[in-house]
């Protein structure tokens, strides 16, 4: 049983719609075996799939052909996450990167961005 790509993405859960898989597709961020491709694109068995959600590039192995969306704990069937520690931590590493405000004050003064800035470096 053979699937789109698109709908495959969506089914998975690695998009919240079909139109954001569709949209990711047109904009070269899917590859299948290093190569971009159409949302059209047919998926198989045993295939790698790269999808590009900066700042982090997700691997999935292809198990098997979906044709409708399952629940999160079934994704395990049809799908496995080959994505790498490293690729995770860039998540974490964007969270520390913003330095959180209190609620209310507003925005920086010129004094406090230079200063945020000298702590960025």
């Amino acid at each position: 049983m053979e699937n789109r790509i698109d709908k495959y993405l969506w089914s998975i859960r690695v998009f919240k719609t079909r139109a954001d898989a569709t949209e990711a597709c047109k904009k070269g961020r899917v590859m299948i075996n290093e190569m971009t491709v159409k949302p059209s694109r047919s998926v198989k068995a045993g295939e790698v799939i790269l999808v590009r959600k900066m700042p982090v590039i997700y691997s999935y192995k292809v198990i098997e052909a979906i044709q409708k969306r399952v629940g999160a704990k079934l994704v395990e069937q049809f799908a496995e996450d080959l994505t790498p520690q490293e690729e995770l931590d860039k998540l974490k590493m964007q969270d520390d990167f913003f330095i959180k405000r209190e609620r209310g004050t507003g925005r920086p003064t010129k004094k406090e961005r230079r200063l945020i800035d000298k702590l960025r470096e």
